[in-house]
């Protein structure tokens, strides 16, 4: 690779690192490999598409496997190279090196993609997938569409028109099919109707809020087909449904429903880690600029992988989890590793002899790159300035202890590439992994866990919760202080009830209201001032429909009670697993937190802790206090995810009419034994 023998590229080794690094011949053929890639900052590596390149990445990974064989040296063992195998650790430590192969967040998957039933990847699979890979990236290129002269600033990813694979675009109970475009920044849509093309349509996909859904859609509102993506921005007026009919397969809206959400993840990760365009600070930080072109084609790279995977058929039953930025936005410790990524793209030395030519009071040049406590470093030195740290996740303990031990102890080659040791994405991205693994396997756990089947009435279920339903609505409009008067009043009024010891009369006044309320209406209805139909529940009916319908709407709500029920007893098996110690730690921190709350209830009077609740209840959704409950319920929320569920056995159907014959085998049984018995006596 390099155009220097072994022995050399082994001495230079040799004199840059100490003993106990060179000793490990992996470390060796690590420094080879990275030494030639970091060569190259391109988007895609230029001999990518060089077989005799993808040819010897392959033979890389499997040196660095097994560094002591003298196996692939051999011009004889070409052919055997066939039914060789690529182990995971293997192409998790050499692929991400190559500008465009895959990201580090989504390596793992990758793997499992490719490699499918088999233990690793064969160099078969690997070709056909690079060679895919460029392929699409090629494609994506030469891409020329005169319809959307304003596609010029903006770069075409996928083109979705084909006789035998449609997309609809559902309007009204309507589908009309046409072309669909997706950029980097928008999807367009042109319809074809019986006169012709219409006018193309636009939908921008940078801005906040956007929503991407797997959809069902149907003729006259039914939900027969379930192939269509939603897209919306809040609102129904904004709201596209987007089917896509694949005759070949049922992977297709899976697919498209990835890009989708690849690019709209990618725009929020822009706007949450990277700084605005207008920012001045970009001109202190060398390549700063350039830091949204490459986030950006690092998800173009990932959407161009995702379609190299589906021409292949070897896709993983969640898309999203082969796209990057889709991916970390769900995944546990994600947020920590779109930091690093940010740090990679918009990271860089300072410029040094910057000059503020620009007469601006408010900003400070010389004091924010002085301060260079609150910046954050790469392995390299670069920086990534405080500023631009708009995303909470950079005031979380997690974030803090991360940036606060960075140190790399192999050789730094680039921000990237590090021999004998991870750089900062390998290392978020692998305890993401690891923290991932231990969401799946409880996940595995529930999902073994739930139980099917209870047919209910939903609609009259709704209609006796009602008055429940609406008094939880009134409170929390005072809650969201949506009036502020009232909201007021009702504090004043239960703080005084409070402070004037009148709580222990609120329960006896409770019931002594109900009461009287009861009997007034009772005096009422007797006096017929209330009609006939007073108390009558009352449900509307469904409307007109078709059997087919009815069945349909039948199982959709025997579905949704059913997932309701799972979710009941998830949340009960879970419970019964902290109580019974199915998980140790866990058992242990909530025993302490209901040991520390006792000895709170024991210590202070009652009617502080209680006044203490309603100031934190009715101050949640403030400004001053809104980022840290929502840190808190993170927290939760995680720790609540990695308790498993009790297993649940199922024993085998027993009929009863055998179980009452063999009850009264026994029974003859025993009274033959006591007639015996009696005869011996006598």
């Amino acid at each position: 690779m390099n155009g220097l023998t072994g022995k050399k590229m082994q001495k230079i080794f040799e004199a840059l690192v100490p003993e106990s690094v060179y000793n490990n011949a992996r470390n060796l053929v690590e420094y080879c490999c990275f030494r030639f890639l970091s060569r190259d900052g391109s988007d895609i590596h230029p001999s990518l598409q060089d077989p005799a390149f993808q040819r010897l990445i392959f033979i890389t990974m499997l040196a660095w496997e097994n560094p002591y064989t003298n196996d692939l040296s051999s011009n004889a063992e070409k052919a055997s190279l066939q039914n060789k195998l690529v182990t995971e650790e293997a192409f998790v430590r050499i692929a991400p090196a190559i500008s465009g192969v895959v990201d580090r967040p989504t390596v793992h998957n990758l793997f499992k993609a490719l490699a499918g039933d088999q233990e690793g990847i064969s160099m078969s699979s690997w070709l056909n997938y690079i060679n895919e890979f460029v392929k699409v990236r090629q494609k994506q290129i030469s891409y020329q569409i005169p319809e959307f002269p304003q596609l010029s600033e903006e770069r075409i990813l996928c083109i979705g028109s084909n006789s035998k694979r449609p997309v609809l675009k559902w309007e009204n109970n309507m589908a009309w099919p046409g072309k669909l475009t997706l950029t980097d920044k928008a999807i367009y849509f042109e319809a074809v109707g019986i006169l012709g093309k219409k006018r193309a349509m636009r939908l921008d996909l940078i801005h906040d809020g956007l929503q991407v859904e797997k959809a069902k859609v149907g003729p006259f509102g039914s939900a027969l087909f379930d192939s269509a993506v939603s897209v919306s921005s809040g609102s129904e007026l904004n709201r596209w449904v987007l089917e896509f009919i694949d005759l070949g397969g049922e992977m297709r809206r899976d697919v498209w429903h990835a890009f989708i959400s690849e690019v709209i993840a990618l725009h929020r990760f822009i706007r949450e880690y990277g700084p605005d365009d207008s920012d001045e600070s970009l001109f202190k930080v060398y390549g700063a600029r350039k830091g949204k072109d490459r986030a950006t084609t690092t998800a173009i790279n990932g959407i161009a992988r995702l379609q190299a995977l589906q021409h292949l058929r070897k896709l993983l039953d969640d898309p999203t989890k082969l796209v990057q930025f889709s991916y970390l936005q769900n995944a546990p410790h994600g947020d920590i590793v779109l930091q690093t990524l940010a740090v990679n793209y918009w990271g860089g030395p300072l410029v040094s002899g910057f000059i503020n030519t620009r007469n601006q009071p408010e900003i400070r040049p010389s004091d924010e790159i002085s301060d260079s406590r609150s910046h954050v470093f790469d392995i390299d030195g670069s920086v990534y300035l405080q500023k631009w740290m708009k995303s909470p996740s950079w005031g979380s303990s997690t974030s803090t202890n991360f940036w606060k031990n960075t140190s790399v102890k192999g050789l730094i080659l680039s921000k990237n590439l590090v021999v004998a040791d991870l750089s900062l994405t390998e290392r978020t991205a692998k305890t993401c992994k690891q923290k991932y693994h231990v969401v799946e396997k409880t996940q595995a756990t529930i999902d073994a866990a739930t139980l099917q089947g209870i047919p209910s009435n939903i609609d009259l279920f709704k209609e006796l919760m009602f008055p429940f339903t609406l008094i939880v609505k009134n409170f929390e409009k005072l809650r969201h202080w949506e009036e502020p008067h009232l909201t007021i009043a009702f504090l004043g009024l239960a703080y005084t009830i409070i402070y004037r010891n009148l709580l222990s009369y609120m329960f006896p006044m409770m019931l002594m209201i109900l009461a009287v309320g009861m009997l007034t209406i009772r005096a009422l209805k007797e006096q017929g001032r209330l009609g006939r139909s007073f108390g009558e529940v009352t449900i509307r009916d469904q409307p007109p429909s078709n059997t087919i319908q009815k069945i349909i709407a039948v199982k959709d709500a025997m579905r949704d009670v059913e997932n309701f029920m799972q979710q009941v007893n998830v949340f009960l098996l879970k419970m019964r697993s902290i109580l019974l110690s199915g998980h140790p730690q866990i058992t242990t921190e909530v025993a302490l937190v209901l040991i520390s709350s006792a000895t709170i209830l024991l210590i202070i009077p009652f009617k502080y802790i209680f006044s203490f609740l309603l100031f934190d209840m009715f101050t949640r959704e403030l400004e001053f206090r809104r980022e840290m409950v929502k840190k808190f319920r993170s927290f939760l929320r995680e720790r609540w995810h990695t308790v498993p569920a009790v297993p649940v056995s199922i024993l085998p159907f027993e009929n009863e009419d055998r179980s009452e014959i063999y009850l009264k085998e026994i029974e003859d049984q025993s009274k033959t034994q006591g007639n015996q018995s009696s005869v011996k006596s006598r």
